[in-house]
């Protein structure tokens, strides 16, 4: 798939005021300062579409990014973010648990994860939530390009085993990203435009 045009539709805090459009969504979450800003401006071509920061839980809201006119990119605020205070971490939690059991439009979530780090507790307890939930989902690593072509796989090797341990039968689907270098660009795109593919052919939307 080949991005032509990614257009930002909207920001807010409520699903009820999502996009009415009966177009298929891909949400993308992940903790703080994982690299998710960076990542949808590079699959998307853009520089500055998604907002970056050095700054942890700079994305606050749900935005909707319309792609090629015929899907939806969601940029969902990362969990576990520093520096917000309780009523409203509580707040965002909540809207994005909102968005997860009630958008039915989504289509597929992507977790974000910092290749370089062993499987955190929040993730694991994340990926048990959208199992529950029953919300399709895939992994995303970020930041490839920090550890080097010949690591990569005994990082994600290393994130299996605990992924299992955790009570997962198997991996859930991954891709291996770097925002810096364009790696797996195509191959997530590829996926996305696959299912879209096959949804609408079904006249799934």
């Amino acid at each position: 798939m080949k991005i032509n045009t990614a257009e930002f539709v909207i920001s807010n805090s409520e699903v009820s005021k999502c996009p009415k459009d009966p177009l298929p969504e891909y949400a993308f979450i992940g903790r703080s300062n994982v690299g998710k800003s960076s990542l949808i401006n590079m699959l998307t071509n853009h520089k500055s579409l998604a907002k970056t920061s050095s700054k942890p839980g700079k994305t606050q809201l749900i935005n909707h990014f319309k792609i090629n006119n015929n899907w939806f990119l969601v940029d969902l605020p990362g969990y576990g973010y520093a520096k917000v205070s309780k009523k409203s971490k509580e707040v965002f939690q909540q809207f994005v648990t909102d968005y997860f059991e009630k958008r039915e439009q989504l289509v597929c979530a992507f977790v974000l994860i910092d290749i370089r780090l062993e499987a955190q507790k929040i993730d694991l307890e994340f990926f048990t939530y959208l199992g529950v939930t029953e919300v399709p989902f895939c992994i995303i690593f970020t930041k490839a390009d920090k550890v080097g072509k010949t690591r990569i796989h005994s990082h994600i090797e290393a994130y299996r085993k605990q992924v299992l341990a955790s009570g997962w039968e198997e991996m859930p689907q991954h891709f291996i990203t770097s925002a810096t270098e364009s790696t797996g660009k195509e191959e997530l795109l590829s996926f996305i435009d696959e299912i879209n593919q096959e949804m609408f052919k079904n006249d799934s939307f």
